[in-house]
């Protein structure tokens, strides 16, 4: 029973007792009957005014809970006129005001951490607290190369490659770094935060690609300018001299002249065998940047195919061509293009076996070239070192065609990857 349904029973009783007392004094005591008559209404008055001042603060409270339970901060109550009520409205209205402001800080600092997590260039995968994705910014669509659709509701282990193995294992304390193809480097970290009293995990995932291939071309370069220096000087002087031994050759005997000047030509020739070859370095490091002009790559291709149609035909290596109609024009510098496309050819003839066959294929929306092979497939472990600066996995290789192609692709802005596909294939692929 509520409050004020006691209060109205109460009040009920109080006024049958004064109507029973006036009605006995109606006939025996006319002034006493008036009087109480007059109490009565008195009386009824007082109540009325009680009930209204007693009623309308719990009134107010009702509704005022009703409005916080369904948060809604913009009810708000004018003064009533009675002091004490009056004081519970001034709270009661200054707190409502303390509580929107509050909501709508919070709503504007959700929103505004919203705008960022989404216009991040990291990667953020927030978790459920079963450890599910359940939040997926763009950035982490693009360095995962899925879309949101497929990531939402799958744990990180989940994911195929080396992304879910190193995600798998991935601690607070100890971020991982994934390497993917040998091109580009990732840092995965996890952290942690409060979400209604419970801690819920997100993933960061950051780009360190640029910033290695920087720091890894500053250390190379240092090395082989100081390389290339002291073998140009040595290897100058050391052929002069040389040179100037064939004077003595006469002062020899006849038998002898013979074996001297071939020593002397053999240590000249491998002399500059040397200084060609690290030409050939000091060359990756003058790499001068690129001017572009509008070019057909597809007659690039035609070029490539007829200076490979000779070590091709050795092997007996079928070349196939399927170049999209019409041109393909890009903006972009012919002559170091060209030397990439020389790189990319060889490489596919030297990875396919005897009888093998080698695909050349282009498409004009997106513009995208695919050079690809039937030779044995990367294995992870040489996919990981691709394009590390001076890995081979030829015997005498020296590690550097892929890292002038590395460069020159990046210099143009050009998107690539040289990967085993699902049909066996080992194919590089160019983004124009």
């Amino acid at each position: 029973m509520s409050l004020r349904v006691k209060f109205l029973l109460f009040v009920v009783l109080i006024h049958a007792v004064l109507i029973v007392l006036a009605a006995q004094f109606m006939r025996t005591n006319a002034p006493l009957f008036v009087a109480l008559e007059v109490l009565l209404l008195i009386s009824i008055v007082l109540t009325v005014q009680l009930y209204r001042g007693f009623v309308r603060p719990f009134e107010l409270i009702a509704a005022g809970t009703a409005a916080m339970q369904a948060q809604d901060f913009s009810l708000k109550f004018v003064p009533v006129g009675q002091r004490e009520m009056d004081q519970l409205i001034g709270v009661y209205n200054q707190m409502l005001d303390a509580l929107r402001r509050e909501r709508v800080s919070q709503h504007e600092k959700s929103h505004l951490l919203e705008s960022l997590i989404q216009a991040s260039p990291a990667g953020v995968l927030l978790l459920s607290f079963e450890g599910e994705m359940v939040g997926v910014n763009p950035a982490a669509e693009r360095l995962l190369g899925r879309p949101a659709a497929e990531l939402l509701g799958r744990r990180p282990a989940a994911l195929p490659g080396e992304w879910g193995a190193a995600l798998g294992r991935l601690r607070e304390t100890e971020p991982q770094v994934v390497r993917l193809s040998g091109l580009h480097t990732y840092r995965a970290s996890c952290s942690h935060f409060l979400d209604r009293g419970f801690s819920r995990q997100f993933i960061v995932l950051e780009e360190l690609t640029r910033e290695l291939m920087q720091q890894e071309k500053q250390a190379y370069e240092q090395l082989i300018r100081m390389m290339s220096h002291e073998v140009n000087n040595s290897i100058g002087a050391i052929n002069s001299l040389l040179h100037s031994f064939h004077h003595y050759a006469p002062q020899l005997t006849a038998a002898d002249q013979p074996d001297f000047r071939e020593a002397l030509d053999v240590s000249i020739q491998r002399n500059t065998n040397l200084v060609e070859f690290t030409a050939g370095f000091a060359h990756l490091v003058r790499l001068p940047p690129p001017r572009p002009q509008p070019t057909d790559v597809h007659e690039l291709l035609r070029h490539l195919a007829r200076l490979l149609h000779l070590p091709a035909q050795a092997r007996h290596i079928r070349w196939h061509t399927a170049l999209a109609e019409g041109p393909l024009l890009i903006n972009l510098d012919a002559q170091q293009l060209e030397q990439v496309l020389l790189n990319i050819g060889k490489n596919a003839l030297e990875a396919s076996p005897e009888n093998g066959n080698v695909w050349v294929s282009t498409q004009l929306q997106p513009p995208r070239l695919v050079i690809e092979n039937d030779g044995p497939g990367l294995r992870p472990e040489v996919q990981r070192r691709l394009f590390t600066p001076f890995f081979s996995t030829k015997r005498d290789g020296q590690g550097i065609g892929l890292l002038l192609t590395r460069d020159i692709l990046l210099q143009h802005g050009f998107r690539f990857s040289l990967e085993t596909q699902e049909n066996g294939r080992t194919a590089f692929t160019v983004w124009f």
